[in-house]
């Protein structure tokens, strides 16, 4: 049975509150800080907790994978993350957030035969996620499988999702959107208020001329909200994010991919009703409608 071209996006909203959570819990927030990362805003750690796969990465390699961010953002953080702590230090507290985050949210759960299913599903459809040319994918996929059925599960989660957006980034970059003017047309199509993405660290100036880059282009409109001519192209944006996401769900089949889903509902809803996360994304996963094909 051919794969329901809405299914990557499907799968996406399911495992993004699962790995995502480990940049606002407490747990997490409590190993930073005896590893000796300030804790006065969220950024340090964050570049830390994500970047460390690729090891002692550069302010450029940073920069490149975590596209959206300004450059100078990203400079204050990296590689001042490894004078802290190394990447093997960080990847190992990371582990430890993980493990006290799951077993405070989901306890016995971790335990029952249906969750042992899902980890089992989870790192099928992460050991089939392609990834030539896919940086932060590669990076975590090559770490060792922890031994912990909810650690591997997170791993297996955090491969599918930086698979997902390593293909995004090709698909911003396909679309000519350089990183600041990735951020402005997507909030021109409501996915979150521009005010929303200032944690990226674009000055206004940098944001006006982004605005003004894209109205030029026939994206945005006067008030700086998208055109026809905007959306059509965050739209095709969508569209090849979802199409580049899909290889992992094709292996695993229409079936087991619909099973997958079926056991991550009480996990990332447990996630959701613990008001962890955001009220509002800046993934625009409750705002930006699947794309039209």
């Amino acid at each position: 049975m051919p794969l329901d071209r809405a299914l990557p996006r499907r799968a996406w909203h399911h495992l993004e509150p699962m790995h995502a959570v480990l940049y606002f819990a407490p747990e997490a927030a409590a190993e930073a800080g005896g590893l000796g990362y300030e804790l006065g805003e969220r950024w340090p750690s964050y570049f830390a907790w994500r970047t460390a796969p690729l090891g002692a990465a550069s302010a450029e390699l940073a920069t490149a994978v975590c596209y959206s961010f300004s450059p100078a953002t990203v400079a204050r953080h990296v590689p001042r993350a490894w004078a802290v702590a190394d990447p093997a230090k960080v990847l190992a507290a990371r582990l430890r957030a993980v493990d006290g985050i799951y077993q405070g949210l989901f306890g016995d759960r971790l335990a029952t035969a249906e969750f042992a299913e899902l980890v089992g599903l989870a790192r099928l459809a992460a050991e089939a996620a392609g990834t030539a040319g896919r940086p932060l994918a590669a990076a975590n996929a090559a770490l060792p499988w922890p031994d912990e059925p909810h650690l591997a599960l997170w791993q297996a989660l955090t491969v599918l999702r930086e698979h997902r957006g390593d293909g995004h980034l090709a698909a911003l970059l396909t679309a000519g959107l350089d990183p600041c003017e990735s951020l402005v047309s997507f909030a021109a199509v409501g996915a979150a208020p521009a005010a929303n993405f200032g944690g990226r660290g674009w000055t206004d100036e940098e944001w006006s001329a982004a605005r003004d880059r894209l109205a030029t282009r026939g994206w945005l409109d006067a008030e700086g909200l998208a055109t026809d001519t905007g959306r059509a192209g965050r739209n095709e944006v969508e569209r090849l994010t979802d199409q580049l996401a899909a290889g992992p769900w094709e292996a695993l089949g229409t079936e087991r991919s619909e099973r997958f889903m079926e056991l991550m509902v009480p996990f990332f809803l447990g996630v959701i009703e613990a008001g962890l996360l955001p009220m509002q994304s800046t993934l625009g996963i409750t705002t930006v409608p699947a794309p039209t094909w």
